[in-house]
């Protein structure tokens, strides 16, 4: 006698009743998948973007927010900056590098980044088609960018102010796409690079004297900003969002913040304490919702069990003739354990597939998530703990009606019947 035929049968004689429990434990595996996925593939790009980041220094405000904006892109400066007072910080001895990052405007909700080459070199993504931008109004696409806006090299194209989509465009000014970069799924995928000098020529703030101390930058009077080679050093008229600073020695994790913070205008955040502190806040709400997985799963275990046990009390005839014919007490209890494990193995199987659809669909139609690089088609090796866990409920669920089973005398069932 084939058992999982037989299984297979009991299953299918109360269709709904196995419906519900399998629909049950399945959606309490899908938002426990669903949970794992977001939270995995977050921390993952978190601690990908934040890679050789030490300290953001900007306009004082929110430091999450500083973090937030210029790290991941997904919030609003917190101002900007003095170009003269972040020359300082540039050159404090504990400073091994000093990324400038000029923001203000977008092309479709893509967010155009002034800086230089270093930015790129930090994560280590080098330009796949044509070449860096060299000259003002040149532009390098991330990878994603390229992909949705379908651009080609020597494409113009006029930015809107503002980091979303409805602001003024600036049709007076274009411009034109010198480089394509390498996918590397970070941030630099959804974000369109230029100089900073090309964020102040769109608004307005290259004036003449600028050409001029780029004319005579090889003079011995001229002194180049180190963030910006262009400008003279100590040019109090510009402004930048912020910096992106590299320690050269681990003294500067404990003396620059707090030099930052109390002898300048600015502040001082360090990504490495903010992400910590924002995946506590997002700790709580993915909590409720394990919470909440967890009584679907014990609700369902509750009702497999019931099942089982149920069932048992009806089949206790079925159950005696199969042992006057031969069946052994053992094949009994294995048929019961069997029915236990296909049901919650159905169940935890339609329910990865559920939370594995549910992600790959918020990437279909959630623009955010796509950003993000979150992706349904990962898996990871908590799944296979998942299945694992899964059966084992089974078992335990069908353990009851099993022993039940192996106590079954059948002299009395079929005297009785």
């Amino acid at each position: 006698m084939n058992i999982l035929l037989l299984v297979w049968n009991y299953l299918k004689a109360k269709p709904l009743n196995t419906a519900l429990n399998i629909v049950l434990l399945s959606l309490g595996i899908a938002v426990i998948i669903v949970l794992l996925l977001f939270n995995k593939q977050l921390e993952e790009k978190i601690s990908e973007n934040a890679r050789g980041i030490d300290l953001v220094v900007g306009a004082k405000g929110s430091p999450l927010q500083l973090i937030l904006c210029n790290i991941f892109h997904i919030d609003f400066p917190t101002g900007n900056i003095n170009l003269k007072e972040a020359e300082r910080i540039a050159k404090n001895r504990l400073v091994k590098n000093a990324i400038p990052l000029a923001l203000g405007d977008s092309y479709e909700a893509y967010r155009i980044i002034g800086t230089d080459k270093r930015y790129a070199e930090l994560y280590k993504v080098k330009v796949e088609q044509g070449e860096w931008f060299a000259e003002e109004l040149e532009v390098v696409l991330g990878a994603n960018v390229a992909a949705m806006t379908k651009f080609k090299l020597n494409d113009e194209f006029a930015s809107a102010h503002g980091l979303t989509t409805g602001g003024h465009a600036h049709d007076e000014h274009k411009f034109v796409v010198k480089g394509i970069m390498k996918r590397s799924n970070t941030v630099l995928d959804n974000l369109i690079l230029t100089s900073v000098e090309s964020v102040w020529h769109v608004h307005d703030l290259h004036t003449e004297e600028d050409h001029q101390h780029h004319d005579h930058e090889h003079d011995s009077t001229f002194i180049a900003s180190p963030l910006v080679p262009s400008v003279a050093a100590g040019d109090s008229t510009k402004e930048i969002t912020a910096m992106l600073l590299q320690y050269r020695s681990p003294m500067g994790a404990i003396q620059l913040p707090r030099f930052v913070n109390q002898q300048s205008s600015m502040q001082a955040a360090s990504p490495a304490f903010e992400t910590a502190r924002l995946f506590s806040i997002l700790g709580v709400g993915v909590d409720i919702l394990m919470a909440f997985a967890y009584v679907l799963i014990f609700i369902s275990a509750l009702s497999i069990f019931i099942a089982l046990y149920n069932s048992l009390k009806e089949r206790r005839y079925d159950l005696a003739i199969m042992r006057s014919m031969g069946a052994t007490r053992l094949k009994l209890v294995v048929t019961i354990l069997t029915e236990g494990v296909v049901l919650t193995l159905l169940g935890s199987v339609i329910g990865l597939l559920l939370g594995h659809g549910v992600v790959m669909l918020m990437t279909a139609f959630v623009a955010e998530t796509q950003k993000a690089g979150i992706s349904g088609i990962v898996f990871y090796t908590e799944e296979w703990i998942i299945l694992a866990g899964s059966l084992l409920l089974g078992v335990l669920c069908a353990l009851i009606p099993a022993w039940q089973a192996y106590r079954t005398d059948i002299s009395k069932v079929l005297a009785g019947n």
